[in-house]
């Protein structure tokens, strides 16, 4: 069985980084789930897609899975960019666009 190790990623709904330092476990699905007939909910016997391992360092996490044979597949976390940005360069002289108000 394969699992997945990457940093938890901050939802569209947060502007804060709280919670995206964790390294996290998951492990990939090993069958698809189905619907159920009487009820319309969909469901797997795969109970390993429900646990999901947190960890503080990515090292911690490799050590994990090395220790316990799982394979694993790494996902390193893309550079953040931070752009300073500062409401008098909204009115600033030479800007390229118009200020529309």
């Amino acid at each position: 069985m394969r699992a997945r190790i990457f940093q938890q990623p901050k939802t569209a709904m947060q502007s804060g980084l709280a919670g995206t330092h964790i390294w996290v476990l998951e492990w990939e699905p090993a069958d698809r789930s189905r619907q159920d007939p009487l009820m319309g909910w969909y469901g797997s016997g795969d109970t390993r897609n429900q646990v999901h391992l947190h960890f503080p360092t990515k090292e911690e996490a490799v050590a994990y899975a090395d220790r316990h044979g799982i394979e694993y597949d790494l996902e390193l976390p893309a550079k953040r960019v931070h752009k300073p940005k500062a409401y008098a360069e909204n009115f600033k002289y030479g800007r390229s666009e118009n200020w529309t108000h």
